[in-house]
């Protein structure tokens, strides 16, 4: 994982879902999916696979750092002078699957990038619930 500086700060979104983790898995795993809940993409669950998320504002160059099936995801996320690393952690319960992302390294100087995640990531897991609300189990 990189080395995040002392003093950062991290958004946090946690979600319960009632879907199986397996599936919440490929809902981020796999492109087409990723590109109906987040942008376009070129990624692969592959260990230090680079790949580019775009979007109309512009793109996202991040790395993966941390593949455990149905457990941990996690990558670099990179954008003009932001560095932070997002992650995954899927973890059973009862009725479903837990669903925590984490976006870490977010510098003191960094507001406008902080309050964007702290905005954004919300939508972007609504979106995903919306998109597991339509794929099979």
């Amino acid at each position: 994982m990189n080395d995040l500086p002392a003093g950062t700060r991290s958004v946090v979104v946690e979600r319960e879902i009632p879907c199986p983790p397996e599936k919440i898995w490929r809902a981020l795993t796999q492109p087409h999916l990723i590109e109906e809940w987040l942008m376009k993409n070129d990624f692969k669950p592959v260990v230090d696979h680079r790949f580019e998320l775009s979007a109309d504002w512009g793109g996202v160059e991040c790395q993966v750092q941390t593949v455990e099936p149905n457990k941990t995801l996690s990558y670099t996320w990179d954008t003009k002078d932001l560095e932070s690393v997002v992650t995954w952690t899927l973890t059973p319960t009862g009725s479903g699957t837990r669903l925590r992302m984490e976006q870490t390294g977010f510098r003191a100087d960094q507001e406008p990038y902080f309050r964007g995640a702290t905005v954004g990531w919300p939508r972007f897991l609504t979106a995903l619930e919306e998109v597991l609300a339509r794929i099979e189990d």
